[in-house]
């Protein structure tokens, strides 16, 4: 079984009807906020090391995650900060991942030329000119892979991990089916 690495996780959550972001942002320490550059203020926690966008309607946008755990923690910890500091903040905030990228190595070399006929030309972007990679657009689970010579891949666009799992054994089945992982 191929090891794959979750890289980041982006997720959405809705920590109130209104955030003031100029109190938050006196009374946070981490909160970098700049109305004049960007509508929303941003958190930055250590542990675990993400950044979440809060915005004025409540909503919010958590990136860096490794795992969903760890945009849970993060979500429950800048709750306690709010209700600290007396926004009326909901009671465990629903989190939709909205976005998971991994990677892998599928312990071989591929020839890019080859895999774009393989996988079916409408599926598939490759333009070596512009860019080193392929992009193959998986239709179920949806989600994009990025292949690259040496065997190396990217996922983008899961929403769960089991999702990234999905797509990239369906790649490794296509490319072993037709023979092109060397």
């Amino acid at each position: 079984m191929i090891e794959i690495k979750v890289q980041n996780i982006v997720a959405s959550a809705t920590f109130a009807e209104k955030l003031d972001l100029d109190v938050i942002a006196q009374s946070l320490e981490n909160a970098e906020y700049e109305p004049e550059q960007f509508p929303g203020l941003v958190f930055r926690l250590k542990n675990p090391k993400t950044a979440t966008l809060l915005f004025r309607s409540g909503a919010a946008n958590c990136t860096g995650a490794k795992n969903v755990e760890d945009v849970r923690k993060t979500v429950d910890i800048i709750s306690d900060k709010l209700k600290k500091l007396g926004v009326e903040a909901y009671k465990n905030p629903k989190i939709i991942v909205q976005n998971i990228v991994a990677t892998a190595d599928l312990g071989g070399e591929l020839n890019l030329n080859e895999v774009a006929q393989g996988l079916g030309l409408e599926n598939v972007e490759y333009e070596p000119e512009q860019f080193p990679g392929l992009v193959y657009r998986v239709k179920e689970p949806k989600v994009a892979m990025l292949l690259f010579s040496s065997g190396k891949i990217v996922c983008a666009g899961a929403r769960s991990t089991e999702d990234v799992s999905k797509a990239v054994e369906k790649l490794l089945d296509e490319l072993s089916s037709l023979g092109l992982l060397h």
